[in-house]
C-alpha cells in the first residue's frame, strides 16, 4: 500500500448490532467513504479496541491516519468536517445546524435508554418505559413536523445527522416488534415519523447497512433474556 493510501486509510472498530457503530456505518455509506470494517467481540474485546478507546472500551471507533475517535456523536461530527465531498451530514445553516444536533440529542438522550428500557424490563416497569417511549415519540413527531417542513431536499438525497441517529435506534423497529409483541412507531399515532422511517429504510447506505431480520431478532432476545435473568431476584 502507498504511503497516500495508508495516509488515507479509515478503519471503523464496531459490533453489528450496535446501534452506536451502526450511525458510524451509515455516515460513511452515506458520504461515500471506503473504510475496512473490523467486528468487534465484547465479550472478549481485542487489544486494538481498548487500546483506540481506553476510556470507554467501546465501540465504535474510527481510526484515520492512524488516528482514533472514540465517541459515535463524535465521529459522526468528524466525518462531516474531514470529508467534505457528498452530501453533508449537518446543515451548512448555523440555525439549520442547532436544531439538528437538537433533535439528534434528544433521539440520543431522550429515546434511546428508555428503548432499550422496555427490552430489559417486564411488568410495570416495562409499561412505565413504554409509556415514556411513546411520550417522547410524540414530542418527536411534532418536532419533525417543523424540521422536515424546512428542509429544502428529500431525505434520498439529505440523510442527515437526525436520520441517522433516528434510523439507527428504529431501523430495526419489525425486530423490535417480533421480540416484544408491540409497536412503537405506529403510523396511526406518529404518521410523520412512520412516512420519514419508511424513507429512510429506501435509501441505498441504509439498505447495505441493515442485518438480517432473524439475525436481529436473534441478538435482541438474548439481550432481552441476559437483562431479565441479571435483574431477577435470587
Amino acid at each position: 500500500m502507498s504511503k497516500m493510501a495508508e495516509k488515507d486509510k479509515v478503519i471503523l472498530h464496531g459490533m453489528w448490532a450496535s446501534p452506536y457503530a451502526k450511525r458510524v456505518e451509515l455516515a460513511l455509506n452515506f458520504k461515500g467513504i471506503p473504510y475496512e470494517y473490523v467486528e468487534e467481540d465484547l465479550r472478549n474485546k481485542s487489544e486494538l479496541l481498548l487500546k483506540y478507546n481506553p476510556v470507554h472500551k467501546k465501540v465504535p471507533v474510527l481510526v484515520h491516519n492512524g488516528k482514533a475517535i472514540a465517541e459515535s456523536m463524535v465521529i459522526l461530527e468528524y466525518i462531516d468536517e474531514t470529508w467534505k465531498h457528498g452530501p453533508n451530514l449537518l446543515p451548512t445553516d448555523s440555525y439549520r445546524r442547532a436544531q439538528a444536533r437538537f433533535w439528534s440529542s434528544f433521539i440520543q438522550d431522550q429515546l434511546m435508554e428508555t428503548t432499550i428500557l422496555v427490552l430489559k424490563t417486564d411488568g410495570e416497569a416495562q409499561q412505565k418505559a413504554v409509556d415514556q417511549v411513546y411520550e417522547k415519540l410524540n414530542v418527536l413527531e411534532n418536532g419533525m413536523k417543523t424540521y422536515l417542513a424546512e428542509r429544502d431536499a428529500k431525505v434520498e438525497s439529505n440523510l442527515g445527522i437526525v436520520e441517522i441517529v433516528f434510523c439507527a435506534l428504529f431501523g430495526c423497529h419489525k425486530a423490535h416488534e417480533e421480540v416484544l409483541g408491540m409497536k412503537f412507531i405506529v403510523p396511526e399515532k406518529f404518521p410523520v415519523l412512520f412516512s420519514w422511517l419508511m424513507a429512510i429504510a429506501e435509501v441505498e447506505a441504509v439498505k447495505k447497512a441493515t442485518p438480517p431480520h432473524e439475525k436481529t431478532v436473534g441478538i435482541l432476545h438474548l439481550f432481552r433474556q441476559s437483562a431479565l435473568k441479571s435483574s431477577a431476584p435470587a
